[in-house]
């Protein structure tokens, strides 16, 4: 029979430090598991990152979430996309990502990419004529286009057309109760020549989604649908406000969620291509977002606002009543997305809902990103950030203005 061994002990050194590394590891995935409860959750396309994680210093952003949630504005939600990824999502009132809202004026940078997925295939473009493609629609319109021979889509889609319309304050025919918005549209009247004034009037888009609609042959929504809502893997989206031709809008009624409008910006951003896929060509993001030769305002392109929130450094976008924003910041790779019921006194270029949103932009975002040295991720700042986005998450801010029917979120 052998002789038994000599069994060996680890020395109290050596056990100190297999504890300490054993803490270690547990402290690390305790950190681990406190980022990714405050890094946004996945949505196709879009990645989720802390932060810190892309170079964005989230105190400023916990700072902006405060101001917001205690003077209780009513800023539905808030998305930041850097670098691809998704960083900041705050929703309040209990809303979530799954709700979609009235983008108002946002629409008519939608009808703009629609126009250059059809302008690409060849069906379409801005030197276009558009009395020979509502004719090619609706014939009976001929008297009524008959002083709106010379104008050009691209003039429309520029604010340049000419065309004067007599908005009635509260009861507007054109937006929800003409039985047949196109005749209302064309009630306007020639006031000066097309590319000579520059004047924001809702008949133009009415009149570019008809002949969108002519030159695909299908509904404008459905164009939209087929080129960019699918591809860009929308959901719950929903275009209001059909007349009794069928026809929507070309300038508002479109409802989407933020995360899809930040996939809109994405878009943009990448100029027209999708995960690698070319959805609109490259030229024509260019050309919607740079002042149109058909202007006379030089910050506004096709259907696009161009340096109208941040004018330190290039940026352009979409902009709709009462708080609707897509920002495109090419030189920080970033895309900032807001919806809101915000004050809406003061005028195009100067209402309070701008100025509010250029504050948000300018005094908290931009700064996150241009912290230096860069900002590394720690558990006291992702639980900072969780914590402020789970306080703002159930309040309720109060509507800067009258609320409409189309203002409430729907799921």
């Amino acid at each position: 029979m052998a002789a038994p061994t000599s069994l060996s002990y680890p020395s109290r050194a050596s056990t100190r430090a297999v504890l300490a590394a054993a803490a270690l590891v547990l402290h690390a995935s305790f950190v681990g598991m406190a980022l990714a409860e405050v890094v946004a959750q996945p949505e196709p396309g879009i990645e989720a990152a802390a932060p810190e994680a892309v170079g964005v210093d989230s105190a400023p952003l916990i700072r902006m979430s405060e101001w917001i949630r205690k003077d209780k504005l009513d800023v539905r939600s808030l998305l930041i996309v850097k670098d691809g990824k998704l960083i900041f999502e705050r929703y309040s009132g209990d809303l979530t990502r799954d709700h979609n809202y009235e983008l108002y004026s946002v629409t008519k940078t939608i009808t703009a990419l629609t126009f250059g997925v059809l302008a690409g295939q060849g069906r379409i473009a801005i030197s276009d004529r558009v009395a020979p493609l509502i004719l090619k629609a609706r014939p009976e319109f001929e008297g009524a286009l008959s002083d709106k021979k010379e104008i050009e889509l691209g003039h429309l889609m520029s604010m340049s057309s000419g065309l004067h319309y007599k908005q009635v304050e509260g009861s507007d025919p054109l937006y929800y109760q003409a039985p047949d918005r196109l005749k209302v549209a064309l009630s306007t009247v020639a006031r000066t020549p097309p590319a000579t004034q520059f004047e924001y009037t809702d008949a133009n888009p009415v009149l570019v989604g008809v002949a969108i609609s002519a030159a695909a042959g299908q509904p404008e929504d459905r164009s939209a649908e087929e080129h960019l809502f699918k591809p860009l893997g929308m959901r719950n989206y929903r275009w209001t406000g059909a007349d009794q031709t069928g026809a929507v809008s070309g300038g508002w009624g479109l409802r989407l969620r933020p995360i899809d409008m930040a996939k809109i910006g994405m878009l943009m951003l990448d100029d027209g291509r999708w995960q690698g896929r070319q959805v609109i060509p490259a030229l024509w993001i260019r050309q919607m977002s740079t002042p149109s030769p058909q202007a006379t305002a030089q910050d506004y392109g096709y259907y696009c606002w161009i340096s109208s929130v941040v004018q330190s450094e290039p940026q352009f976008g979409a902009m709709g009543f009462k708080g609707q924003f897509i920002t495109v910041l090419p030189k920080r790779r970033a895309v900032i997305v807001m919806t809101a019921i915000l004050p809406t006194d003061g005028g195009l270029r100067t209402g309070t809902y701008l100025n509010v949103y250029r504050r948000i932009v300018n005094d908290y975002i931009l700064p996150a990103m241009m912290v230096i040295p860069r900002p590394t991720p720690t558990e006291m700042s992702q639980q900072a950030l969780r914590h402020e986005l789970e306080l703002s998450a159930h309040v309720q801010g109060l509507p800067g203005t009258d609320l409409a029917f189309n203002d409430a979120p729907e799921k």
